[in-house]
């Protein structure tokens, strides 16, 4: 069962991983238990493999530190599902692989059980509707499947080692 944890409009980067906890390390599995800690406590520690991060408008605004979309997956987030996106949040998204699908979150609430289908559909089984997210350029998409940037690269352009 894949949960919705839902979140306001305009979560800062800093909200996502706090800056405090990037004076000991950057590695993102271990700073993955303090996903979201600065507005709901915990958070890193009860998200399981699979779980949905629902937001409002301009999520992963603030500074454009690739470590807060690499925390999120390595927390096991399943996507972000969000009506906007900072900019660069959704470049370093892209880049690394995480899913981010823009769509009305009005109707999705907490703890809400969510199904991913095909074409970016989200299944809230919990109200038995549908939600449709707005479809990706054909190229993001590619990136998307192949895990990131740097395996998109890899498998059409080969290695530079």
């Amino acid at each position: 069962m894949a949960i919705a944890y839902k979140f306001s409009d305009d979560v800062n980067t800093d909200y996502i991983i706090a800056s405090k906890r990037k004076r000991d390390t950057v590695d993102p599995v271990v700073l993955s238990r303090y996903l979201m800690e600065d507005i709901r406590e915990g958070f890193g520690e009860i998200v399981k493999k699979g779980d949905f991060i629902v937001a409002g408008s301009n999520f992963g605004c603030g500074s454009a530190m690739e470590i807060a979309p690499m925390v999120i997956v390595a927390a096991g987030i399943k996507a972000v599902i969000a009506k906007s996106y900072a900019r660069s949040f959704y470049r370093n998204a892209i880049n690394i692989g995480l899913l981010i699908l823009e769509a009305d979150t009005d109707h999705i609430d907490e703890n809400d059980e969510l199904l991913l289908e095909e074409n970016g559909r989200i299944k809230n089984i919990t109200k038995n509707t549908t939600i449709e997210s707005h479809p990706f350029p054909s190229l993001i998409q590619e990136i998307l499947n192949e895990g990131g940037i740097t395996n998109y690269m890899e498998k059409h352009y080969g290695s530079n080692s």
